[in-house]
C-alpha cells in the first residue's frame, strides 16, 4: 500500500512562551507581593492579640523599677494598669505612642488616677534602670518605667505574648547601635492583674481615652 504520509511536511509546533511570560510576570509582582504579606502579617498579629482570650495574656512578673528596686505586680494591686513594652532607644513608635498614652490620661481627668501607665522595656541590656527613668522623665513623672534581668524580661514579654527581635547591625556601626523590632500594643490590666483589654496604639488620645473611659469602671 502506498504510504499517504510520505511527503508530508510536519507541523511546527507552537512555540511555548508562557512560562516565560509568567517568569517575567513573577519578576514584576513579587515585591508587591511580599510588601503585602508583610501588611497582612503585621495585621494578622495584631488582630492575632486583640483577639486573644484573657486567660492567655499576662500573668505574675518580677522586674526592676527605674530606681532599682525589685518590683512584681503584687504592687499595682486593686489598680488597672496600662503596660507598653518598647526601648528607649526606638526613634519613632515608642515615644509617639508614650505621648499618646499621657494625652489620652490628661483628657480622662480624675479617673485617670485610677491606671498606672507601665513602660517595660524589651532591651534589657542598654535600658538599665537610670537609662529608663530618664527616657520616661520626659514623658511624665506617673509613668513606671521598668527592666530586668534577661531572664526577667524574656519571662514577661513570653506571658504577654510580646514579639521582640533584634536587628542586624549595618556594616561599619558600633555593636550596640542596633535596633529592636517589637510588637507595639497596650495592655489594661485591671486590679487583680486580669486582662482587661488589648488596645492599638495607632489611634488618637481622644479615642484611647474614650476606651479606656468604658473600660474602666467609676470608683
Amino acid at each position: 500500500m502506498p504510504n499517504r504520509g510520505r511527503g508530508r511536511k510536519k507541523l511546527k509546533q507552537p512555540v511555548q512562551k508562557q512560562p516565560a511570560r509568567l517568569n517575567e510576570a513573577k519578576k514584576l509582582f513579587a515585591p508587591a507581593l511580599i510588601i503585602a504579606a508583610l501588611f497582612l502579617g503585621a495585621t494578622g498579629i495584631r488582630g492575632m492579640l486583640l483577639n486573644r482570650a484573657a486567660p492567655t495574656l499576662g500573668g505574675p512578673y518580677t522586674l526592676i523599677d527605674m530606681h532599682g528596686h525589685p518590683l512584681t505586680e503584687r504592687q499595682f494591686q486593686g489598680r488597672y494598669t496600662l503596660i507598653y513594652f518598647g526601648y528607649t532607644h526606638c526613634i519613632d513608635v515608642c515615644p509617639l505612642t508614650l505621648a499618646t498614652v499621657i494625652q489620652a490620661l490628661d483628657l480622662m481627668g480624675k479617673k485617670a488616677h485610677q491606671i498606672v501607665p507601665l513602660f517595660i522595656t524589651v532591651d534589657p541590656s542598654r535600658d538599665t534602670p537610670d537609662v529608663v527613668a530618664d527616657y520616661v522623665s520626659h514623658f511624665s513623672p506617673n509613668i513606671v518605667g521598668l527592666t530586668g534581668t534577661e531572664s526577667q524580661i524574656h519571662a514577661v514579654i513570653e506571658s504577654f505574648h510580646v514579639m521582640a527581635r533584634r536587628r542586624d547591625v549595618p556594616v561599619g556601626h558600633m555593636s550596640s547601635d542596633y535596633l529592636m523590632d517589637h510588637s507595639s500594643v497596650l495592655y489594661l490590666m485591671d486590679g487583680d492583674n486580669r486582662l482587661v483589654s488589648v488596645l492599638p496604639v495607632d489611634t488618637s488620645p481622644q479615642e484611647i481615652a474614650t476606651r479606656l473611659s468604658h473600660l474602666v469602671p467609676v470608683s
